[in-house]
């Protein structure tokens, strides 16, 4: 793993798109972010209760990672969320290089659905990569989301084939876990959306 010093530091302002903003989550957000994550997994998804709870536990990972909330720029409505690790970590194994972001737990609220927030969501995961001269952003992501894919697909992402594997469930359903990567265009250079002074 690397360490903290294989990679510049680089505190990015807030992203802003389409009446939008990603900033980082604030300490006293995290129960509301917590539960708005696991209601976006809970409501399209067959997790175990086990599962929700690792979704939810949002101020304990934002104890040792990056937690990213998107919200109304007019409003300060909550719409979604991710997480991503700190500058020289990584978050698991699906990145295997000192050069490669991985993220996790995209979710947006249901009430936002059709915005756009999960794409200004990924945006901003791939122009952190660029702000820290990483060349690629990889992902796992479960074939039953369909919509997360679709979004990947959509974007760029190319399936990792050889960092896909299955598990079994506790009552033996097998578990299929795919990755995607992209590559990150100008790695060197800043953030690839309009930023604005963090709040």
């Amino acid at each position: 793993m690397p360490t903290t010093d294989a990679i510049p530091t680089f505190r990015p302002p807030a992203s802003t798109a389409d009446g939008l903003v990603v900033r980082r989550m604030r300490d006293h957000e995290a129960p509301r972010v917590g539960r708005l994550v696991r209601d976006a997994y809970a409501g399209d998804y067959e997790l175990t209760e086990a599962y929700l709870d690792e979704i939810e536990a949002v101020g304990e990972r934002a104890r040792e990672h990056e937690v990213w909330v998107a919200v109304d720029a007019g409003t300060g409505a909550l719409l979604g969320t991710v997480t991503t690790p700190r500058p020289g970590r990584r978050m698991s194994a699906v990145a295997r290089h000192e050069d490669e972001l991985d993220f996790r737990f995209l979710g947006v609220s249901a009430d936002a659905r059709g915005r756009g927030v999960g794409e200004v969501v990924v945006r901003h995961v791939i122009a952190l990569a660029a702000s820290r001269g990483i060349r690629r952003v990889v992902l796992n992501t479960g074939e039953q989301m369909r919509p997360a894919r679709r979004l990947y697909e959509r974007m760029g992402f190319e399936r990792l084939e050889d960092r896909e594997f299955t598990f079994e469930r506790p009552d033996g359903t097998p578990v299929h876990i795919l990755a995607y990567g992209i590559d990150v265009p100008g790695a060197t250079g800043g953030p690839a959306v309009a930023t604005a002074p963090a709040a």
